[in-house]
């Protein structure tokens, strides 16, 4: 027997700690790129909102051009004041996404003969909670509540982050 022939085959592989480095440096790209990677999916539902929100205000200004006043648009007979209230179904729907998993309620806020503002609140526990709604005016005037205050404030009045 030769000295060639007891020698051990060399073994290949990966080695514990190479494993593990390969695994820290993934945990480290996933922790910066989830978050990044939530807020893009957030802002996309919000554009959706803003969609379905000028979608609406076309439904409202067709209503009145029918009707000759916006008052009606929920199903009643009077204006709204401060009060959230769902559009008429054959008005506009009363969520989006209209095609599934709703994420905001669309509303009617402030409605009188010529004026009215539409609302889209996230729902509650939802994955927009907390993003604050958006608001469209009949005069065009946008709004979203960034901060989730509940109101408007003065640098609050766009739809842009």
């Amino acid at each position: 027997m030769s000295l060639k022939s007891l020698k051990k085959p060399q073994e290949r592989g990966f080695t514990l700690i190479e494993l593990m480095i390969v695994v820290a440096i993934i945990g480290i790209i996933a922790a910066i790129a989830y978050p990044s990677y939530m807020d893009q999916v957030q802002s996309t539902r919000r554009a959706d909102a803003q969609g379905a929100l000028v979608t609406f205000a076309n439904a409202m200004e067709r209503f009145y051009t029918q009707n000759n006043s916006y008052i009606g648009a929920d199903g009643g007979t009077s204006t709204i004041s401060n009060t959230l209230t769902a559009p008429d179904a054959s008005v506009f729907a009363s969520v989006s996404p209209t095609d599934g998993n709703a994420v905001y309620n669309l509303r009617i806020y402030n409605l009188t003969a010529n004026s009215y503002e539409l609302r889209a609140v996230p729902i509650a526990g939802g994955p927009q909670a907390g993003d604050g709604f958006l608001q469209l005016s009949s005069n065009g005037a946008r709004g979203w509540d960034a901060d989730n205050s509940g109101g408007l404030s003065g640098a609050e009045q766009t739809w842009k982050k």
